[in-house]
This record gives structure tokens, C-alpha cells and sequence, in this order.
């Protein structure tokens, strides 16, 4: 199968942008579906790039807009629901997924890859998890009907643009004395975002991924503590970390979730219950030795990097 038109659904999102620069250095053509055009215009400047404005959880204006397609790319994902149609785990986890795989049969679109999360089962203690599950083995089901379909798993994603270590040095900028965190013991092995670009890009035309789901990991094993305590030596900030035990996790849960922007809410609670790491990477598959923290983090939370969040946000409160 030789790929020369991709649509990638979730490519204005944090994996998506960096996919689509990915697959236009290998010279493809790239058609990008979002709701808003008008606020991701950036987008355009990648060259061989479209970005087209559709209603996602339509199968009739997918159909339309995956039409001419060699591949499908369905990276699209929320970290927690909000009010509003499609803006559920249900919605946008468990049915927009077959959907796509429809509107791929549809036009006979023979590859489709789809990102899924580390740790969903349909026994998973959160909604995120379970119902990431769901729509991932919807998908596969379509295997029997001549739709090659890969499923990729990774864990917790960092880079630049992240909303994991990028989020955690505003925070401890916010209480650089004492930061309170909830669930210390939960365990992750950090993948970084260009390496897991590399995979979606490099399993296009692999016949060997069809039907398979690969979990990726970055090289190393962290507790959440360890990394919020990473995160902030290299911002300079010497805040004491406060591990919380279950019941005051539960608590800063419950409060969190109401507050703007939902930083941490009891269904992030429930998915830090399951570990995400690998017991088999799937970088291996790809000849991918994973990339550190330690080489990337740096550079972008860093003294030395483009942010210093402690000093900016001091700056900005006048102190």
C-alpha cells in the first residue's frame, strides 16, 4: 500500500502538529480537520498541508473530508469532559472512533492509525480509560471488514509545547514553598512527542503493524513525585513537595475540578490508580531506542531554556 494523502484528525492538538511537520519532511500531503480553522491558521505554513473546518462527529462530513485519502490518522482526545455535544469521554473516546473507521470504509481508505492511552481496558477504574478502550477495539473490529488499523498506547507525552511538565512548573510557580500533590507513588515512563511521531509515521506503510497495538514508554521508570521534583530543580524553584495520602488526593480531587481550567479532577485521580509503563515497548518494533527527559526537558523548563516559570511569574506579580 503506498500512502501518499493523509488525514489526521487531532492535528491541531499537541501530537498532531508535530506529526503533521513529520510527515510533511517525507514529502506526503496532509489534510487536517478541525472545528475551528480560523484558530489554527498557523497550521498552514507546513507546506502540503490543508486545513479544513467539519464537524468531526458527523460520519456524512467525514465521509466528505476523508474522501481521497490514502490513510487516516485519529488522534483526537479530551483529558477531562466538559458540558456540551461531544465533549464526553463517551462521545469522544468510545463512538467518534468508529465513526472514522466508517467513514474510512466508506471511501475505501485501507490504513487507519489511532492513538489510544496506556492502561485502557473496559474494567479500568476511570471513564478516560475505559472508554479509551472502547473505541480502541471498535476500531480493530473493523479489521475484518479489509480496514488495516493501528492502535498506539503510549504513556504520559512530553516536549516544548507539553501540557504535563509545562503545566506542573506553572504550578510550582504558583507555590513555590509547599506544593501539595496528589497521587506521589503513581508511576509513568515519560515518551517524548517526536518519537512517537516517528512511529505513527514510520508504521504508514508497514504491513508488519496492521492489527497490532503498541504501547510506547520512554526509557525510564519515574514516580509522579519524582518528576514533579525534577520539574522543580530545573525551574530553580525550591518548593517542598507534600506527598497526600489517598483520602487527601481524593479531596484535592473533588475541589480541583471546579476550579478554571479543571487542573486535576477525580477521574485523573482514578486513571493515576493504573501505572503507565511498559512491560513491552513498542519503540523496539521501530528500531526506536526512546528519548530521556533529562535530554529534552531542560531546554524548554530550564534555567538555561526559553521559559523560566519561577522568574516570569514573579516578574508578573510584581515581586
Amino acid at each position: 500500500m503506498t500512502i501518499r494523502k493523509v488525514c489526521v484528525l487531532g492535528g491541531t492538538g499537541f501530537v498532531g502538529r508535530h506529526l503533521c511537520c513529520e510527515l510533511s519532511r517525507r514529502k506526503l500531503q496532509i489534510r487536517v480537520l478541525t472545528r475551528r480553522r480560523e484558530r489554527n491558521r498557523d497550521l498552514i505554513v507546513i507546506p502540503s498541508l490543508e486545513l479544513m473546518e467539519t464537524d468531526v462527529h458527523s460520519v456524512a462530513d467525514l465521509s466528505v473530508q476523508t474522501k481521497g485519502c490514502d490513510a487516516v490518522v485519529n488522534l483526537i482526545g479530551i483529558l477531562n469532559e466538559r458540558r456540551g455535544p461531544g465533549q464526553d469521554f463517551a462521545s469522544v473516546h468510545g463512538e467518534l472512533p468508529a465513526k472514522i473507521a466508517e467513514a474510512c470504509r466508506y471511501n475505501r481508505i485501507g490504513r487507519l492509525l489511532h492513538m489510544s492511552a496506556l492502561g485502557a481496558t473496559s474494567d479500568a477504574p476511570s471513564k478516560y480509560l475505559e472508554y479509551k478502550a472502547e473505541g480502541e477495539n471498535a476500531v480493530h473490529r473493523w479489521g475484518d471488514q479489509g480496514l488495516n488499523v493501528t492502535s498506539f498506547r503510549p504513556s504520559v507525552l512530553f516536549g516544548s509545547d507539553d501540557d504535563f511538565f509545562n503545566r506542573f512548573a506553572t504550578l510550582l510557580a504558583m507555590s513555590p514553598v509547599v506544593f501539595p500533590l496528589a497521587c506521589p507513588n503513581a508511576r509513568m515512563s515519560p515518551a517524548y512527542v517526536e518519537d512517537v511521531a516517528r512511529v505513527f509515521a514510520d508504521s504508514l506503510e508497514r504491513k508488519s503493524t496492521y492489527g497490532q497495538r503498541y504501547d510506547l514508554c520512554g526509557p525510564k521508570q519515574y514516580t509522579l513525585r519524582e518528576l514533579v521534583e525534577y520539574t522543580a530543580r530545573e525551574t530553580g524553584i525550591e518548593a517542598r513537595i507534600l506527598p497526600l495520602g489517598d483520602m487527601l488526593s481524593r479531596l484535592q480531587a473533588r475541589v480541583l475540578e471546579w476550579a478554571p481550567g479543571k487542573p486535576f479532577s477525580r477521574d485523573n485521580y482514578l486513571s493515576l490508580q493504573v501505572d503507565g509503563v511498559c512491560e513491552n515497548n513498542g519503540f523496539a518494533e521501530f528500531g526506536i531506542h526512546p528519548t530521556s527527559i533529562e535530554c529534552i526537558v531542560p531546554s524548554y523548563i530550564g534555567h538555561e531554556g526559553k521559559m523560566d516559570v519561577y522568574r516570569e511569574f514573579r516578574r508578573a506579580a510584581g515581586r
